[in-house]
């Protein structure tokens, strides 16, 4: 298994709701840490796609319609659609 660095920010991701049934099994309410070295078990189709946001959020950058430290990121299966937020902090 590789070995989280500790590189950049700290991300925790919070599942905000699951329209359907998740097929990874994600609930509202779950929280995890993630990172470019970590998918803290996230649903591998749902960390695929939002991997390139997360490799700018987590080294501090940001896009245009990003504010602040947090982001909202949605999985690829619009039917069971899962939506998250990604919150940024400083490493302790």
């Amino acid at each position: 298994m590789a070995k989280d660095p500790g590189l950049g920010k700290k991300i925790v991701a919070t599942v905000l709701s699951v329209k359907g049934e998740c097929s990874a099994g994600h609930q509202p309410g779950e929280a995890f840490e993630i990172s470019c070295h970590d998918t803290g078990g996230l649903c591998g189709f749902f960390y695929h796609d939002i991997f390139p946001a997360l490799s700018t959020f987590q080294f501090g950058g940001n896009l245009p319609w990003w504010e602040g430290d947090t982001i909202q990121v949605q999985c690829p299966d619009s039917d069971n659609l899962v939506v998250m937020k990604l919150e940024r902090s400083d490493r302790e």
